[in-house]
């Protein structure tokens, strides 16, 4: 018996047991894909169209922006550190580029911050808008914000005629 179950565990092809990770990697790989998926979607946008908005009660591309970041700077600090979160001054007069690279460091922080957080914490709950919360699904909520704006940002390009980049769910 034990002969066959160590044949059998030595014949699993090795990428099967490389998806077998805590939330938390999961969480931190995904995180890295969504970075390069978003940073692509900011950098094929020309400069000249980040104030493009659908309509008048939606956010211009460069808001939306704006806005995932702020979100991640929010639910990180207020729910994965011990400091106070404070809400950054209006950044509108950005240029594209300084735009991006907030948004590259801010991504680079939050991975720092989960790399950081012992996995057993995720199970904390905590206190929350919406009533308590688990800091796992803090962490989900981190992931499907950024997620919904991006698709919205997707949208954006696509009425600009400006093809998206190939998408990278993994």
């Amino acid at each position: 018996m034990k002969k066959t179950l160590l044949i059998l565990l030595l014949s699993i092809p090795s990428f099967i047991v490389a998806q077998q990770t805590t939330a938390k990697d999961a969480f931190l790989e995904k995180w890295e894909n969504s970075k390069n998926y978003l940073l692509e979607i900011a950098e094929i946008m020309p400069d000249s169209l980040y104030n493009f908005k659908p309509t008048e009660r939606q956010m211009s591309f460069k808001k939306q922006l704006l806005h995932i970041k702020a979100n991640m700077d929010w639910l990180s600090t207020s729910y994965f550190t011990t400091e106070v979160y404070k809400k950054p001054k209006d950044s509108i007069s950005i240029s594209k580029n300084e735009l991006i690279e907030l948004l590259k460091n801010k991504f680079d922080a939050v991975s720092e911050i989960i790399k950081n957080t012992p996995s057993e914490e995720l199970k904390t709950t905590v206190e929350f808008f919406a009533g308590p919360k688990s800091k796992l699904q803090i962490l989900n909520l981190l992931q499907d914000h950024l997620t919904h704006h991006r698709g919205q940002l997707i949208v954006y390009l696509n009425l600009n005629n400006i093809k998206p980049p190939n998408y990278s769910g993994w």
